[in-house]
Formats: C-alpha cells, structure tokens, sequence
C-alpha cells in the first residue's frame, strides 16, 4: 500500500480562483498608460524630427541655367508639427483631469494624430512651396519649379502621426481607469483630511508634540 498523507497539499487560492472582469480590466488600464505614453510621446518625436527635413526638390530656371531647390516639411506646412505639440500637451493634460474633462483632452489627442497625418500625406507633393521659391529666386511670378522629386519623410511623417492617433484611442478606451496628478486630493477637488497622529499620555515627548502641532493631548 502506498504512502498515505494526513497532511493536505497547499492551496494556491490565487491560481485556484479565476480572475474577474474587474482584474483583468485593470490589468489592460495599466499597461495601456505605459503603451499611450510611448507611443504619444514617440510619435510626436517623429513627427517633430520628421517635419524639418526635405520633402520636396527640383530646380529653377535662372539666367540660362538652372537652380537646384528643396523644401522641408515645414517650408510645405506647418500643421504636422503645430499638431504634434498640441498632442504632447493634450497627452500631459489627460494625466491631470478626471471624468468627461479627460475625455475631451483624449479626443483632442486622438484628432491632433489624425490631423496631422492628413496634413502630411495630403502636403506631401511640396510642389506650391518649391513654387514659391523658384519665383523668389528668378524674381518671377510666373516661374515654377521643375525636375520635382520626393522623398520618404512626408509618410513617415505621417507614420509618426499615426502613433499619436493611436495613443488618443487608447485615452479614449482606457482613459478612465488611469491615474491622476494630484493624487493627496479627492474626486471633488478638496483636500483630503488629515489624521491626527496618536498621542500617549504616558509619554510627555508626545504631549510637547502634539501642542506643537497645535493639537489637544487632553481629548
């Protein structure tokens, strides 16, 4: 006959017991928080980095012979850049609101990656700004660039956008389980009471104390 134990096997309760919808929702809110400030704040990076290099080339006609001409993201628009800061502050700010307000500054966040995709890929082309400067250069209106090539930083531009985008949808998903800033303060703004340090009689030090804090000892 085998060896019979009286001692039963340990328990683990934690593996035993099925985790509930609320565990498992909270587990996505938290690594959600880590993925949108990842990707918001890559995103805005690349956008930022991606905008200030050349979108565009050509040349110019210019006394008999020809001007070589570029254009970077922000000689062809602005936006993707003026958008990617406005999707860093709304990636901030959602940190520091709480209930619809926080679902306003995600959908701010969610909009600014989706407008400055847009402006990217639709600005991509750069002809209108290699325009303007071939007309500056031969000081005339009715000059126009030619020889337009185009490079890859339009759409990866856009491609760092896209991560902005992604991380206002996460905001917009998760948002309401994610931390706050100010956290020493309660849901309706005020400041949480302080608890009165305990106070023993027998103990003069904690008497001296607890006047010093303004306190009674007697009560």
């Amino acid at each position: 006959m085998g060896y019979v134990s009286a001692v039963p096997p340990p328990r683990n309760d934690a593996a035993s017991e099925p985790a509930g919808p609320d565990a498992a929702e909270g587990r996505s809110s938290r690594r959600s928080v880590a993925v949108a400030l990842l990707l918001g704040t890559l995103g805005a990076t690349v956008v930022l980095l991606a905008s200030g290099r050349v979108w565009a080339r050509g040349t110019a006609a210019l006394g008999g012979g020809s001007l070589p001409l570029t254009a970077d993201g922000r000689a062809v628009t602005g936006l993707p850049a003026a958008l990617a800061i406005v999707g860093l502050a709304a990636l901030v700010a959602v940190f520091a609101v709480r209930g619809k307000s926080r679902l306003l500054v995600s959908g701010l966040l969610a909009l600014s990656g989706l407008g400055a995709a847009l402006a990217a890929v639709f600005n991509a082309d750069g002809r209108r700004a290699l325009d303007a400067e071939a007309a500056r250069a031969a000081a005339d209106t009715a000059a126009h660039v030619a020889g337009l090539t185009h490079t890859a930083w339009p759409y990866i531009t856009a491609a760092g956008a896209a991560l902005i985008l992604v991380a206002g949808l996460l905001a917009l998903r998760y948002g309401r389980g994610w931390p706050a800033m100010g956290g020493r303060y309660e849901r309706d703004g005020s400041p949480r009471a302080r608890r009165a340090a305990a106070v023993d009689p027998d103990r003069p030090e904690d008497l001296w104390k607890a006047l010093d804090r303004g306190e009674d000892p007697t009560r």
